[in-house]
């Protein structure tokens, strides 16, 4: 159980504050709060539907590179300043999540940089150590 793996998306957010974009702890992947910046030019969307689709992209590239994928969610936070925007980012979060269908919670709070408009941290559980269908969780 001493698998212990930090997972970077190069931001330089996660080398200035100090975290990681994800931890894998044994056969747990623990995706920090994403936020929609595309982390490679370091621009993001005015657009909170675009940024919630971006916040997916980099989610889904994180959980990759730790051996696990979108369809091993089990947990999934939203964070956003303006509570009403949440409604109009519902077709992306379907997208991306209708056949997982985690456990959910949207928090309206402040983010860290104004024009960050959500912010999105899940929690998955590798598929390698899923208990086989008919016997429990997933299926």
């Amino acid at each position: 159980m001493g698998d212990r793996r930090l997972i970077s998306s190069g931001s330089t957010f996660e080398r200035e504050i100090g975290y990681s974009r994800a931890v894998v702890d044994g056969d747990w992947v623990h995706v920090s709060g994403t936020t929609g910046f595309d982390y490679a030019a370091m621009t993001i969307s005015d657009d909170v539907v675009e940024q919630a689709e971006q916040c997916w992209r980099n989610i889904d590239a994180a959980l990759r590179e730790a051996g696990a994928s979108v369809a091993d969610v089990v947990r999934v936070r939203y964070l956003l300043p303006d509570g009403d925007d949440f409604e109009s980012c519902w077709p992306v979060l379907r997208r991306w999540l209708e056949d997982v269908r985690p456990a959910a919670t949207m928090q309206v709070c402040g983010l860290s940089d104004p024009r960050m408009k959500i912010e999105i941290e899940v929690t998955a559980r590798r598929s390698g150590s899923r208990v086989a269908p008919g016997l429990g969780w997933p299926r």
